[in-house]
Formats: C-alpha cells, structure tokens, sequence
C-alpha cells in the first residue's frame, strides 16, 4: 500500500500535534512540580523551625538538670547535719 501525498501531509499534521500536546503536558507537569517543591520548601522551613526549637528546649533541660543536680548535694548537706537546738 503506497502512501499518498494526502497521506504524509496528515500523518505529518498528526506527528506535529502529538509533539505539541507532549509538550503542553511537560508544561503542566512543570507547573505542578514547581507547587509541590514550593510546599515542600515550606515543610522544610517548619521541620529545621522546630528542631531548632527542639535544640533549645534540650539545652534548657539540660541546664536545669545540672543546677537540681547541684542542689541535691546542698540539700544532702543540710540533711546530714546536726539537728540545731534552738535558743533561748
């Protein structure tokens, strides 16, 4: 079966078309990439946001840690001593 000349023009017009709604597809999935990078930068913002704030809050138990700690030997001290007797 020879292809007419009426043949390749509309099998041409039907490769052109084909590559250019390929192409309006890459666009839209081009679109659609761009929003979900742009939420993903977002969640990443909040997740180093509230490991940072995760960081302060440790070091703060952390502080608080050492000075019960320093307490608790104060507190034995006080414990241990001699019961005072009162004046007067």
């Amino acid at each position: 079966m020879f292809l007419t000349k009426q043949h390749m023009v509309l099998a041409r017009t039907l490769g052109v078309a084909i590559v250019a709604l390929s192409l309006a597809a890459c666009a839209t999935y081009d679109d659609e990439f761009a929003g979900i990078n742009s939420r993903l930068d977002q969640l990443d913002a909040k997740v180093q946001g509230a490991a940072q704030s995760a960081e302060s809050a440790n070091q703060s138990a952390q502080q608080a840690n050492q000075r019960l700690d320093q307490m608790e030997g104060r507190i034995q001290q006080l414990e241990a001593a001699p019961a005072r007797k009162p004046r007067g």
